[in-house]
């Protein structure tokens, strides 16, 4: 029985990849996947790599709040400064700074599912990425890498084999970002488990130094266009 439900999940998951590509990366139909990993083992296997971070289990245990800029508030700040570039980003992409699914964070799965979810955006700022679909694919290997994020993992994967089916010539490029971005998460400190709420005046530069963020993808064909 147990084998029976893994794989109607396997399946729901892989339409729900679909939906996203069909969808175009529409924040709903990725919001509808990584909830469908809330009750999974590769959840569970996520949580359990979160917690073993250097400060995840405690971050994890507080059920530290998800992240809810204020962004007038960021947006005047020191130009350079994380919390200005982070609102910048937002402000340049007409998101509305509520436009994250609510969830419920009573479990570790709910509370991580809901942290990562909230702090994506930061992690574009961070890791110098920008939002095109390579740059994306660069930020979601970052969090996959440290953290196996379910989700992330699947997009990652989806991305990688679309373009190589339907456009092989842009292949190249999808798989640059992909790699600079695990080459970050394999180097950098776990992002996942930053206190980002604590330092929003503090440059982005310094955030990088102290984060061990030596070859941000600023200046790459991926990267961000913003100022930091």
């Amino acid at each position: 029985m147990a084998r029976f439900r893994e794989l109607l999940q396997a399946l729901d998951q892989l339409r729900r990849v679909v939906a996203v590509g069909r969808h175009q990366g529409a924040l709903a139909q990725i919001a509808d996947l990584v909830d469908s990993f809330l009750d999974t083992p590769q959840m569970e296997a996520c949580v359990g790599r979160f917690r073993a971070l250097p400060g995840g289990a405690a971050l994890m245990d507080a059920r530290f709040p998800p992240l809810q800029p204020d962004i007038d508030r960021l947006r005047q700040l020191p130009a350079g400064s994380l919390g200005h570039t982070y609102a910048q980003l937002i402000l340049s992409l007409g998101y509305d700074p509520e436009f994250f699914r609510p969830r419920p964070i009573h479990s570790d799965a709910h509370w991580l599912t809901q942290r990562i979810a909230t702090t994506h955006d930061l992690h574009h700022v961070i890791g110098g990425f920008a939002t095109s679909p390579e740059g994306e694919s660069g930020v979601l290997a970052m969090t996959a890498c440290q953290t196996g994020f379910p989700a992330y993992v699947a997009l990652l994967h989806a991305a990688q084999l679309s373009r190589f089916r339907l456009d092989p010539p842009s292949y190249g490029a999808l798989s640059a970002a992909i790699s600079h971005g695990t080459a970050i998460g394999f180097e950098a400190a776990p992002l996942a488990a930053v206190r980002w709420e604590d330092g929003w005046e503090r440059s982005v530069s310094d955030w990088r130094r102290e984060l061990g963020i030596r070859r941000p993808a600023d200046g790459t064909a991926y990267g961000t266009s913003l100022e930091s």
